[in-house]
This record gives C-alpha cells, sequence and structure tokens, in this order.
C-alpha cells in the first residue's frame, strides 16, 4: 500500500474512483474493503458505490457470489432429472453465440484481457474449470445479469446431468485441449477486435464442435460436456 498514495476528498465519488484506478494500474490485487477504505481515508458506503461504478464499467471483477459454489440453483435437481448434455449444449448454442456478439460491444480492456489470458490453458491445470473460467469471462462481458445467472445455472445442470448419465468420464486428451484452445483464441481476438460477427459465428463453430463430441461418446455410450 506504500507505493501510492492518492489524495481523496471526504465524499468525492469521481476522486475515490480515481484512486481505486491509481491502485489498478500499480498492478496487483486490490486490498480487501475495509482496509481500502482505511488507506483512503473514506467511509465504506462511498467506498462501496465506487466499486460498483467500477464493475458496472467493466473495469473491476464481479463482487464473489455469497452462496457456496457448489450449490444448485433453484430448482436445480428437477432441471438434472428431466433433462440430458445434448439439450445443454442446444440451449447454450442459441445463448453464447449472442452473448459473445455482445462481449465484442461492451467489453470493457480489463475484460478483454481476461478472456484473452482464459482462452489458453495452462500446463497441469485442470481443463473443465478452465473452459468454464473462459466462457464465464465472455457471459460477464456481455453485461447481462439476468443472462449470466442463467448461464451458470445451466452450465451447472450440465455437469450434474453428465455425471447421472455417464458411467465413465472421457479421457482428458492434449490434442483436444490444444485443438479446444485453438477455438477459444479465435473467439477471444474476435473479440479484442470489436468484431460481433466474427465472435458469434466462432462461437458458434466451437459449440458445434463441442456438439459432434457429445453425439460421438453419446454413441459410445459415454457423455461429456
Amino acid at each position: 500500500m506504500s507505493a501510492f498514495e492518492p489524495q481523496v476528498g471526504p465524499s468525492d465519488l469521481d476522486d475515490i474512483i480515481a484512486a481505486v484506478r491509481q491502485l489498478q494500474q500499480g498492478g496487483g490485487k486490490l486490498p480487501s474493503e475495509r482496509d481500502l477504505a482505511e488507506h483512503l481515508s473514506v467511509k465504506r458506503h462511498q467506498l462501496r458505490k465506487a466499486l460498483e461504478v467500477l464493475r458496472l464499467s467493466g473495469d473491476l471483477k464481479p463482487a464473489r457470489a455469497r452462496r457456496a459454489p457448489t450449490a444448485l440453483p433453484r430448482y436445480g435437481e428437477e432441471l438434472v432429472r428431466v433433462t440430458n448434455p445434448i439439450e445443454v449444449l442446444e440451449l447454450r448454442l442459441i445463448m453464447e453465440p449472442g452473448l459473445a456478439r455482445l462481449a465484442s460491444l461492451r467489453a470493457s480492456s480489463f475484460e478483454t484481457a481476461r478472456i484473452l489470458d482464459a482462452a489458453t490453458t495452462p500446463e497441469n491445470a485442470p481443463s473443465g474449470e478452465v473452459d468454464f473460467a473462459f466462457h464465464l469471462a465472455i457471459v460477464a462481458a456481455a453485461r447481462n445479469h439476468l443472462a449470466a445467472e442463467f448461464y451458470k445455472m445451466l452450465r451447472q445442470v450440465g455437469v450434474d446431468a453428465r455425471v447421472k448419465v455417464a458411467r465413465t468420464a472421457a479421457p482428458t486428451c492434449p490434442k483436444r485441449i490444444a485443438h479446444r484452445d485453438g477455438e477459444h483464441r479465435l473467439i477471444a481476438e474476435a473479440i479484442s477486435q470489436r468484431d460481433p460477427e466474427a465472435a458469434e459465428a466462432a462461437m458458434r463453430a466451437h459449440l458445434l464442435s463441442v456438439q459432434r463430441q457429445i453425439m460421438e461418446r453419446s454413441n459410445a455410450g459415454a457423455f461429456a460436456a
């Protein structure tokens, strides 16, 4: 915290926002809300307003949900019972190309950088978690809160449906991960270039590729999301 000393007035929202941006530019992770308010000598409710402005503009990550990450959305168990992975992909094909289009138009530089970074799977990283993080970053950049919540529910249902149906999990193939990363990068680059048509088309092509894999595994007696 000693690397910068922004000057903030007692109640000037713009000054608080500027001070937080200054901290972001200095690199590193923002401190806790309590510590940040104390360092800037502002009330916490004032700081919360400033942080919310930054989140709405896409320059700050959304606040973490209070609900446990493993908790199913309401009616999740019923949805799992009546659906299957193919239906989940069909709905993703309806939703995600449009969300990629919106992301290309609405993403901030912070969100674009996060999408580009998430497009490549780090060595030894869990493949499923990386995939979900990439798609979720695009959904968040689309700036539609209802769609984001629905998407999270849809992916949760898809994971549970796979577990209930599959007898064995498909192996994680380095060649397949590399191919998927290539598809992810095409989507990310289209979003970074503010090209809605290319972003939408690249997302649709990627999901059609995933759908083909699911159909193949379905015919072989195993499903994968």
